[in-house]
């Protein structure tokens, strides 16, 4: 910076001027711009590893005690790495991991942005919904991350926090005492509907337009989301279709039509079934029997995944999502590198994957356990 005021002072520009350029040569700097990736031998160095991990979990640069341990070289060693990820895991600063990683993960950073419309989501408003939503899908992974519990809690998890604004949109008031109305407490759920991300409202809230559901849109998101396979996109050469639905007398109806087409079918045919499930939840995630409108038609919830599991009811579909606890640890450890790298992991990381979710699911697939085995892996250690 002295260097380019000094060159520009000496090629008559004034000093102001001058150090306004110099200024500018910083702010546009990679070494600005980028965390750095010093490396040795094409492994992050100490201070390198340090500031990936401290904007991994702290989205900041690191403290003075990790530094120290930087600069010493400890770092470098898995137990020094282990116990700082550890600490800063407990640290309150680790809070924007949680936020970050469930916005980066869930897209919970869209919520809202399709408002529920105000007359007949009236109590999204009124009750601070969208806070408390975001709030309940946060201290569910808190809880998991702080006991280190299983993983899998994200999917089947029989208790939740929640506040008495949602005790009342989840049919549960009563179960809440009168006092301290949005006050948070860790609530055991009986009704088997509920339960895990896909019975909160933060869920059903985002993956709907706050008009109306589609088990389209809803079944994208879980593919991509939670089965981790998300749908491939229709080719090029395939225009835009308007099938023959007369006749049709409900959503099912509709796209039972729909898939009539051959070029539909091979999508739909895995969109489809999950994206069904949630429909027993409006665009905020009350519980509904029917399709609003004069007809009130009954939604029916049942479906058929590509690999044969049949299920009646979102209940149904979240017991066979428990049964598939490899793939969902291997997937929530793909997202986890992701987040942390700052880049996709494609088919050549797929081994250095594996070996992680193989750790992890020897470990009980306990997620404090599997944000540490992704620090000490070779792939986060590397540039």
């Amino acid at each position: 910076m002295v260097a380019i005021a000094g060159k520009r002072r000496a090629a008559g520009v004034p000093p102001e001027a001058a150090l306004q350029d110099a200024l500018k040569a910083v702010l546009c700097s990679p070494a600005f711009l980028y965390i750095s990736t010093d490396t040795d031998k094409d492994r992050l160095n100490a201070h390198a590893l340090a500031s990936r991990l401290s904007y991994f979990l702290w989205s900041t640069m690191p403290d003075e005690a990790l530094l120290k341990q930087a600069q010493s070289g400890a770092l470098l060693r898995d137990e020094v790495l282990r116990a700082e990820t550890r600490r800063l895991l407990a640290s309150p600063r680790s809070k924007v991991f949680v936020e970050g990683f469930l916005d980066s993960w869930l897209n919970l950073r869209s919520l809202g942005d399709m408002p529920p419309d105000r007359d007949g989501f009236g109590a999204y408003y009124w009750d601070d919904l969208q806070n408390a939503m975001k709030t309940e899908t946060r201290l569910l992974m808190r809880h998991l991350l702080d006991e280190n519990k299983s993983l899998h809690g994200f999917i089947d998890a029989r208790y939740s926090f929640i506040n008495k604004p949602l005790a009342r949109l989840y049919g549960m008031a009563n179960a809440m005492p009168s006092a301290g109305g949005h006050v948070f407490r860790k609530v055991h759920l009986a009704d088997p509907r509920r339960g895990g991300l896909l019975g909160q409202g933060s869920i059903l809230t985002v993956s709907a337009n706050g008009i109306e559901t589609s088990p389209v849109t809803r079944g994208v998101w879980m593919l991509e989301n939670i089965f981790g396979t998300p749908p491939a996109p229709p080719p090029d050469d395939v225009p835009a279709l308007d099938p023959d639905v007369r006749g049709a007398k409900s959503m099912r109806d509709l796209l039972t039509k729909h898939r009539e087409s051959p070029a539909c079918m091979s999508c739909h045919r895995s969109i489809d079934p999950p994206g069904f499930a949630l429909e027993n939840f409006d665009p905020i995630g009350r519980w509904r029997a029917n399709y609003p409108g004069k007809s009130a038609v009954a939604i029916d919830a049942s479906g058929e995944l590509t690999t044969g599991e049949k299920f009646t009811d979102i209940a149904g579909l979240r017991e066979t999502l428990a049964k598939r606890k490899p793939q969902f640890t291997r997937f929530l450890t793909d997202c986890l590198l992701t987040y942390s790298c700052g880049r996709k992991f494609d088919a050549a990381d797929r081994p250095q994957i594996d070996a992680i979710a193989t750790a992890v699911a020897q470990k009980g697939h306990r997620l404090r356990d599997q944000v540490e085995l992704v620090v000490l892996s070779e792939a986060f250690r590397r540039r």
